[in-house]
């Protein structure tokens, strides 16, 4: 092997057809950007989603709902989830950081106490939010259901 013979792996130089070369190199002329109009001038640029000046799909599709941002949203946890925590670990007092160390609620969550379920134990529950039917369950067995 020497100078005389090396040569660019193959597949790694892949030219193509220069264009704007002149009528002879087929690519002349309009350089494959057709006859007039904008697209055939230099420095054209489009808006994202222009369609040529049909009505762009963004504005023919219709817009519907409304999304509240004052809503404050709770992450629900049940009386008869709390309920199988205490049988199992022997928790009788429940606020948000023994929920998220049991995987019910995330660290950000607002936690509002629901009231599906039966209630056995006394509890002492701490939470952003009860239901009625949570606070007549958690009271009815002596326990206490605290507002933060």
């Amino acid at each position: 092997m020497d100078l005389s013979n090396l040569k660019p792996a193959e597949g790694s130089v892949s030219k193509g057809k220069r264009i704007g070369r002149g009528q002879g190199s087929g690519r002349g002329g309009t350089s494959t950007r057709g006859h007039k109009g904008a697209q055939s001038r230099s420095g054209y640029s489009h808006k994202r989603g222009f369609e040529g000046g049909q009505m762009p799909l963004y504005r023919r599709v219709p817009k519907g709902g409304f999304k509240n941002f004052n809503r404050v949203e709770y992450h629900g946890i049940n009386v008869d989830a709390l309920q199988k925590l205490a049988d199992i670990k022997g928790i009788v007092v429940f606020d948000s950081e023994v929920l998220v160390n049991h995987g019910l609620a995330q660290k950000s969550d607002l936690i509002k106490i629901l009231g599906r379920g039966e209630l056995t134990s006394k509890i002492e529950v701490t939470a952003h939010a009860f239901s009625e039917s949570a606070i007549k369950a958690i009271e009815a067995n002596g326990g206490v259901a605290t507002k933060i």
